[in-house]
Order: C-alpha cells, then sequence, then structure tokens
C-alpha cells in the first residue's frame, strides 16, 4: 500500500493531480481544496496517500494531511458516503471545520456540500459525533454547548447571550460556538451584555 508520495506536480485534471515521483507518473485524486493549495506544474509537492484496492482498479487519492486523510477514512464508514461524497465534503470542509460541525451536531454545515441531502447530513453528525473530538480536537466547551440539554445546564448568562444571538438570526450551533469562545476570553463570571458583545465579534472573524 502507498501511505505518502513525495515528488513533482506533473499535470492537473479536473478532479485529479499527476504527481511524478522519479520518473512515474502517479494520478492522485483529490478534494477541491487540496487541489487549490497544491503548487504549480513543475514544483515538488508530498501527499498523504490512502490506497483503494477495487477488482478492476487501484485509486490512490491525496491529502494535505493525515488528518485529512483520517477523515476521509472515517466518513466512509457512515452508510451512503463512499469515496466521492467523503473527497466533496472534505472539499468544502478541513478537517477542523468538519470536526466542530459533526461535534456541535451542525448537520446544516455539512448538508452544504453538493450532493448531500439533509438526511445523508443528520446520519453522518449522529453516527460520527463520538469520534469528532478524537480526530478533531473539538474544544469541549463547544461540544458540550451544541445541543439544548447541555445549555439548559449551562449559567444563565451563557443561556440568554445564546439566545439573544439566535434572535438575531445566527445558527444556533454558530451562537453556542461564539459563546463558548466568549466565555474562554471573558471568563465563566462574564455577563450576559459582555459575552453578546465578545460574541458577535466571534461571529465577525
Amino acid at each position: 500500500m502507498i501511505g505518502k508520495l513525495k515528488g513533482v506536480i506533473d499535470s492537473y485534471g479536473d478532479d485529479f493531480v499527476i504527481l511524478d515521483v522519479n520518473g512515474v507518473g502517479y494520478v492522485v485524486q483529490c478534494s477541491t481544496r487540496t487541489l487549490q493549495k497544491l503548487p504549480r506544474v513543475g514544483e515538488a509537492a508530498a501527499l498523504a496517500i490512502e490506497t483503494q484496492v477495487r477488482e478492476d482498479a487501484i485509486r490512490l487519492f491525496g491529502f494535505l494531511s493525515n488528518a485529512e486523510r483520517d477523515w476521509f477514512r472515517l466518513l466512509q464508514t457512515v452508510q451512503g458516503v463512499g469515496s466521492k461524497v467523503a473527497l466533496a465534503i472534505l472539499g468544502l470542509l478541513p478537517p477542523g471545520d468538519l470536526a466542530t460541525a459533526i461535534a456541535m451536531q451542525d448537520k446544516a454545515m455539512v448538508a452544504r456540500t453538493p450532493g448531500i441531502g439533509p438526511k445523508l447530513a443528520q446520519r453522518i453528525v449522529l453516527e460520527l459525533k463520538d469520534k469528532a473530538p478524537a480526530f478533531g480536537h473539538v474544544d469541549p466547551a463547544l461540544a458540550q454547548l451544541a445541543g439544548d440539554d447541555e445549555q439548559a445546564s449551562a449559567p444563565a448568562p451563557v443561556r440568554d447571550a445564546i439566545s439573544a444571538l439566535v434572535n438575531l438570526g445566527y445558527a444556533r450551533p454558530q451562537s453556542a460556538a461564539a459563546i463558548a469562545a466568549s466565555v474562554r476570553e471573558l471568563g465563566e463570571g462574564a455577563q450576559t451584555s459582555a459575552l453578546i458583545r465578545q460574541g458577535l465579534k466571534e461571529l465577525a472573524k
């Protein structure tokens, strides 16, 4: 199995790159985000590789990091998610954003991926919710505020600040993430008004 390739960019296709490794051109399929971040033709590049062996073909998938490759593998453990869908998700969401979306059960963010409907997005976040923090180093504060049950047990200023951002039109997961970041910034004793102001700053980043 091939786990890594290091060589020179030979050419690009719509969804792949040909990497010249000592005179051998490897066709490596990549997400759109990965292709955009690779260097120009003739320049050196290195990719983490996932090798998939089928009866009729051997396919290579390339990633900018081992974490991205791990997510590619993990996504395909969900029924209905094949290599094409997994690449599409990673083309839209880098590993950190994907981990946060899943940990916070933000199916709407996952559903932004072309070709993924609400049902599949919900299945992805539900089946991978216990694995996301391990893969993405998600801040426990974000995951803690992800659902209504956890928010109910949060301090009153935190609950009120989240509600205020939701009333301003922000999605609940976004609001929870912004207020969690605000608590880290201002401290657990911060009042609602201060949390709201800081939360709006976080959302504007």
